[in-house]
Formats: C-alpha cells, structure tokens, sequence
C-alpha cells in the first residue's frame, strides 16, 4: 500500500466523526425550517377570515402614496418599469425617478416621462450608491407611505392597491410585496422562479406569522413617512440597505409584514457570474447587517426577533461553512470506496429529501395561485446544485469581508426581457 493510500485509509475514522459531528445539526436545522409549510397555511387562513369579515386597512384611508424608483444606466427598464406604475388602479400617488449620475440615456427617457406626466418628478445626483439615491427621493417625497421599486421592476394594476391593504393597523411598520422573475428565458432564470414559490412565498409568510420577516425587499416595499421619520434614512455605507433598514424597524417595536398579492416582476440574474455577483452581495449585506445590529442577535427582549436571528445567523453565516466542510468529508469518504451510512440509508434520505422539496414547492405553487410555473418542474434536479452554489457565496462573502474589501453594487446588466403579461410592460415574449 502506497504512503497516499495508507495516509486516505488513516483519514477514514476522522472523516466519519466529522460527517455525524456536522451532518446532525444540519439535519436539525432543516428540520425546524419545515415548519413554514404549516405557519404558511395559517397565514392563509387568517387573510382569508379577514377578508370575508371586511377588516379595514390603510387602503380605506386612501393615503397618498410617494413611488421612489432609484436608477443607474437603467435605460433598457425605466420606460417599462414607469408605465406599468402608471397603469396602477390606485391614483393617489407620485412617482420621484432618482438618477445616480447615469452614464446612458437614462436621464432623457426619465425627462420624457416626466413632460408627458404631471405626477412624475426627475432628481439627479452624481453617482453616489443606490442608498444615497432612495434617501434623495425620501426627502423630496410628498407621500404618507413611501413606496421604493426598482427600476427593471414591472407592477400589476393593482400592486399599490395590495401593498396598502397589508398595512392593517398602526404597528405596521412596513410592507413587503412579492417579487417574481419576469425574464424566464434561461435555465437558470426558470429554476429562480420555480424555487421562488418556497424560498420567498412560503417563508415570507411563515416568518410573518411569528413577527420575524426580517427584510423588506428593495424591490417592492413601502414604510409609513411616520416611520420612516422616526428610525431614519437609508444607511449610505452598506451594500445591504434594505435589510439594515427593515431591522430598525424591528428594534423600533414595529411589526413588518408580508403582501404576497402585491406582485412586482423583475429581472433575475440569467448568467452564472451574475448571480454570483449578486448572492455574494447579498451575503456581504447580511454580514455588514450583522455588524451594525450584534447586539440585537440572541437578545430575548428583542421579543422572538431577537430570538429569530440567532437561528437566522446559524443558518445563514454558519451552516453553509458546515456544508462544504461536509461535502468534502464525503467526496474523500466515497474516493475510497466507504459509503458511511450505508447505501440503504442514503438512498432513503435522497427519497426522503426529494419527497419533502416536492411537497413543498406544490404547497408553494398553490398558495401563490401559480400553477403554471409547474412548467418549469424539470429544472428540480438542479436545486442541490444551487445550495450549494449559495454556501460557497457566503464563503466568498466572509473571506471579502474579512480582508476589508470594498463592497461594490455590482448592479445587474438589465436585458429588457418580459416573459410575463402586465400592464405596461412590451409584448409579452413566447416562451
């Protein structure tokens, strides 16, 4: 036996403990997280009574509504993002387009815009970051509730209408709206959409139901001005500003709620580099989110949200380390030739787990009334690979933070395309 062969065979003991020392709190975590299927049933039940009883909400008082839309070289998406918002069937509102030093034509489609309509006002500032270019529009924002969307995102008619309603009393602090891919011309763009049912849907619900949504999307979501005046703007030092922003609104005892009526179309990344671009990003928010607000990590008087974001923490920071520690215990454990639980009980937890993905995204489909994704159904096998792809972002995320370096936008490169029909939008594409 070579030295190599020997030193694998040695390695084999250790490599075992590592996969039941790591692989047990993975599994335990996964577990609790299946408790969303059921919370999400119950976010439905409670909606629906409300419904049928005629609850009131911040829709019956008919509030002005402020529609801040941030933009940077966004020339391919501003018309069509600006024209669905106008096709709204809610006329109380204002549109404050928000140019960050545009390189394009972004400032001329935004100054025709705003020739042919009363309601839509053009800032400029030079190239600042998109935090600085929401807090322009906040300030010279009319509104009650302030409403910030991308600039590639495309409403329905009645997404203001359903972002209003989600306010249903005063401790409502803010709103989040459901953002779904509208570009489903690529593998991977299909794949965002079919796992969005679960991962955004399902989730956003659940965690509504134990007052621990902990991010209003920057993609769809509105705050009373009142709110707003009270936590204070927009951090202009952080890549994450959307989740830092919504956890003051948590530490200022305001409960954050999710709309999943309200839809909002945009693009999701179609290349692989993009998404990575984007996760990492992602995952540095979380990190600098976590800098700012330890302190309220873990801190029952903080209520469940204290508690919420130890678990979200370990799940998110910690337990995609644990994965890849895991995944390359099993890689050498299968190099040579052991297969530690047994073939039978491998076989089983695959099963198992492609039994409960599949409960759970028909669950998720049906809840959000989209049964016509199930179309892209096929692109199942690919999510192992995704989860993984996520772990190593936030390895990435970490090893970046670590060494201190600049965290840019990496703002997508919009493509223009529409995969769905809403209003505004172009002709809708084939696909």
């Amino acid at each position: 036996m070579s030295w190599y062969e020997t030193t694998l065979q040695a390695a084999i003991p250790g490599a075992e403990l590592v996969l039941l020392v790591l692989g047990l709190p993975i599994l335990a975590f996964g577990l609790v997280k299946l408790l969303v299927l059921p919370l999400s049933l119950l976010f439905e039940l409670r909606a629906a009574r409300r419904r049928r009883a005629g609850a009131p909400t911040l829709l019956d008082e008919w509030p002005t509504v402020s529609i801040i839309v941030p933009a940077f070289n966004e020339a391919t998406v501003i018309e069509n993002c600006v024209r669905s918002i106008q096709l709204t069937k809610y006329d109380r509102y204002e549109v404050l387009l928000v140019d960050d030093g545009s390189t394009d034509n972004t400032v001329e489609l935004m100054e025709g815009l705003a020739a042919a309509d009363q309601r839509i006002t053009v800032l400029h500032q030079a190239n600042a970051g998109k935090g600085a270019a929401l807090n322009l529009g906040m300030r010279h924002a009319a509104g009650e509730i302030l409403m910030f969307v991308d600039a590639d995102g495309i409403f329905s008619g009645n997404t203001v209408k359903r972002m209003l309603q989600g306010f249903a009393d005063k401790r409502t602090g803010a709103v989040c709206g459901d953002d779904r891919p509208v570009n489903l011309n690529r593998i991977q763009t299909r794949m965002l959409a079919f796992i969005s049912h679960v991962g955004t849907g399902m989730v956003r619900r659940a965690l509504t139901m134990i007052g621990c949504l902990p991010i209003v999307s920057g993609n769809i979501g509105a705050f009373p001005r009142s709110v707003l005046e009270q936590i204070g703007p927009f951090r202009e030092d952080t890549v994450g500003e959307d989740l830092e922003l919504t956890w003051r609104v948590h530490r200022a005892g305001y409960r954050v709620v999710f709309a999943p009526r309200a839809l909002v179309y945009a693009e999701s990344p179609s290349t692989i580099g993009a998404l990575w671009r984007q996760r990492v990003r992602w995952a540095r928010g979380l990190l600098q989110t976590i800098g700012v607000h330890k302190g309220m990590i873990g801190n029952l008087r903080r209520g469940p949200f204290g508690a919420y974001l130890l678990f979200n923490t370990v799940t998110m920071v910690f337990l995609p380390l644990l994965q890849i520690i895991l995944l390359l215990d099993l890689v050498l454990l299968l190099a040579v030739g052991r297969s530690p639980l047994g073939a039978d009980v491998w076989g089983v937890l695959g099963w198992l787990g492609l039994l409960v993905t599949i409960v759970l995204t028909v669950f998720g489909l049906g809840i959000n009334r989209a049964w016509r994704d199930l179309r892209h159904v096929w692109t199942l096998p690919l999510i192992p690979f995704y989860s993984v792809f996520t772990s190593l972002t936030m390895v990435a995320a970490l090893i970046q933070e670590v060494r201190g370096k600049e965290a840019r936008w990496n703002k997508l490169k919009r493509t223009g395309v529409i995969s769905v029909s809403a209003p505004g939008s172009r002709a809708e594409i084939s696909i």
